[in-house]
């Protein structure tokens, strides 16, 4: 898509008259007395938190935020491969991709060799690794992302709509716990004309802070931000432009020899570019003097690094200042001496970082992404409170790693590059290197969760080599049986909170006594120590809590529709509708036709044994084990859910 053209308007941009695109301001009402999970902070984590909590109608969730409506103009734009993996569970990563701004290259500019003071392109490279994902890294103004977790809130069974205008005044935890132990105060202003204030009191079951570096939350529990700065000051702007630079519209990294580096950023629509511009490094506790800062001393810094090439900005969407650092929080929720934790932190309150890599958004809703299904099955009855402990033990080493890797990229990126005069610089051609050596990170693919109760020890690992144990489902291409329709095996998961089992079929003619899966079926649809019979509620969907699915090797005619055991097509619903789309065959198609990715060969699956691949519903592998361990998937479900 492309749009823009005539200035930058911020909304949807499929309507043609700006003023279409306008939302209805919030409509204003009380906070309730009492909710199960209070959420502070309409930011990316919070706004995650809410509509994946949105999914359970029978929650009852508040979130709050001191502005007074929504976001219109976002900080952050890049989307990593990963996170575009969980917008597909709400159903949007198509919207986002059709509007965003795809990264396919990066450029490397540098001094040039003849003439140091101007810069020259020493390479381009591949942006995102083949197979690394199925999902693009995309560029989009955060204020789209944040459109579309409203409009999942809004449309989900749970309802939800922001309280604005909401300023947290204290929060205090009852050590005797109680069925809402949380007592959160609020500052309401009521008219901004008279500042007419009130004060509003919610009790809560959880808190989750999800409101900035400067959390209130954070303060309230006790908590801080630790870690260092690197006294350096960056400026950022979108703007519409024109310029002679030949890689505006590639994502550029451009280090000038003596006037400081830049990133360019090109923006969705084919017009808008995104500028970081590094200024003059800070002394120590020296703060960027935004008083004397304005766009007109940033194009000029952009206009010195980048000789022998110009800009000429014809209009300033956004615009801002900032100091790079590095911090973490003590601990990512309120939990102590044994008592279990009932207020969380997430996002910029945990950790902080610069966002050159574009790590921020991502990681912070990576964070709510984590927690939420976990309170959803808490609070549902599903699980018990330990699993709540995992959060602060996943997440919390995953923030330690993303603040050292900034750390290093930061610094990186913002050091003179190596020459004569700069002995000790940073060769050019050795950042490109770590850039590509990083890609998995930066795309948000390389978390892997340590062992607990939620993550296996992987002692059956060499039966699917490509799904690795504690990090996320990688998706392939495979056929869905029912309507011959080839899609991605990652998408059947949502965000609906269940566990996924995969079963990946053996060598055996599917459905024939020889079967694996069959027999597997056959175990999960009568024994009394079945997992779906243990933990699935009275009345639920069969698939409600344990979503089973089948992938044959055999070309998806192969396998006849009749043959299928119930268990792959559960009767759903009201009328108790068949599911026919819970198998899938390998994709056998020729390469001619669009085929010859075959998931087996892909993910490293055992053709002769096949296997269970159990993925939790963030998406992440929690185990795999032999098509005939029972009591091995029996086991794992037990660790993690309620018996009912």
């Amino acid at each position: 898509m492309q749009f823009h053209l005539n200035g930058f308007h911020p909304g949807d941009p499929r309507f043609s008259d700006p003023q279409d695109a306008v939302v209805p301001p919030p409509i204003k009402r009380p906070m309730p007395e009492y909710v199960d999970v209070l959420i502070v902070g309409c930011g990316p984590a919070g706004l995650n938190l809410a509509a994946q909590l949105s999914q359970f109608g029978d929650i009852k969730v508040a979130i709050v935020d001191q502005k007074d409506d929504r976001l219109l103009v976002g900080q952050a734009d890049g989307i990593a491969c990963r996170t575009i993996e969980m917008f597909q569970a709400y159903g949007f990563a198509d919207q986002i991709k059709q509007e965003a701004y795809q990264v396919s290259e990066a450029a490397f500019w540098k001094p040039a060799e003849d003439k140091p003071s101007q810069i020259a392109r020493s390479g381009k490279v591949q942006d995102v690794a083949d197979d690394l994902s199925e999902m693009p890294h995309l560029i989009i103004n955060q204020a789209r992302v944040h459109d579309e977790f409203l409009r999942v809130m809004r449309q989900a069974p749970g309802k939800i709509e922001p309280h604005y205008q909401r300023k947290l005044l204290g929060l205090e935890v009852d050590p005797e716990g109680g069925e809402y132990p949380v007592t959160v105060k609020l500052e309401r202003l009521v008219n901004f004309s008279q500042y007419t204030q009130e004060t509003e009191t919610v009790k809560a079951k959880y808190v989750v802070g999800c409101d900035g570096a400067r959390s209130g939350v954070r303060t309230a529990i006790g908590k801080e931000l630790v870690g260092d700065a690197l006294n350096q000051a960056w400026g950022v702007m979108d703007v519409l432009l024109n310029t002679d630079f030949p890689d505006i519209r590639l994502k550029s990294l451009i280090h000038s020899n003596n006037e400081g580096n830049m990133l360019i950023i090109p923006r969705e629509g084919g017009y808008m570019v995104r500028l970081y511009i590094e200024l003059d490094k800070l002394k120590d506790n020296q703060r960027v003097a935004r008083d004397q800062m304005t766009p007109e001393v940033l194009i000029a810094a952009a206009n010195r690094i980048m000789q022998p090439y110009t800009i000429d900005v014809k209009e300033v969407a956004w615009w801002s200042v900032y100091e790079i650092g590095q911090r973490i929080t003590t601990a990512f929720d309120d939990s102590e001496d044994g008592r279990p934790a009932r207020v969380f932190l997430a996002g910029d309150a945990c950790h902080t970082h610069s966002p050159k890599a574009g790590q921020g958004l991502n990681t912070s809703v990576m964070d709510t992404w984590n927690l939420g299904w976990k309170l959803a099955h808490v609070l549902t009855g599903l699980a018990d409170q330990e699993i709540l402990k995992t959060y602060s033990a996943e997440r919390r080493e995953y923030g330690q790693a993303l603040i050292d890797f900034d750390r290093e990229f930061s610094a990186m990126f913002s050091a003179k590059p190596k020459s004569a005069e700069n002995p000790d610089g940073v060769d050019p051609a050795d950042f490109q290197r770590y850039f590509q050596l990083f890609g998995e990170y930066t795309a948000g693919v390389s978390i892997q969760y340590r062992p607990s109760i939620m993550v296996s020890e992987g002692a059956h690992q060499a039966l699917a080599t490509g799904l690795t144990v504690g990090k996320r489902f990688h998706s392939a291409p495979v056929v869905r049986q029912g309507d011959a329709k080839p899609v991605q095996l990652g998408h059947c998961h949502t965000a609906n909170g269940a566990y996924r089992v995969y079963v990946f079929g053996d060598s055996a003619e599917p459905m024939s006594a020889q079967c694996g899966v069959k027999a597997l079926c056959e175990y999960l649809a009568n024994d009394a120590n079945s997992p779906l019979k243990a933990h699935t509620p009275l009345g639920a969907d069969p698939d409600s809590v344990i979503d089973v699915r089948a992938v044959f090797q055999q070309h998806h005619q192969a396998v006849e529709t009749g043959t299928i055991h119930p268990i792959l097509a559960p009767q759903k619903g009201r009328y108790g509708l068949r599911d026919y789309e819970k198998v899938f065959c390998a994709d056998n198609r020729p390469a001619s036709s669009g085929g010859g990715q075959n998931i087996y060969d892909m993910r490293g699956i055992d053709k002769e044994r096949g296997c269970i691949v159990i993925v939790r519903p963030d998406q992440y592998v929690a185990e795999v084990l032999p098509l005939d361990d029972y009591a091995g998937l029996a086991r794992f479900f037990k660790q993690v859910l309620r018996t009912v």
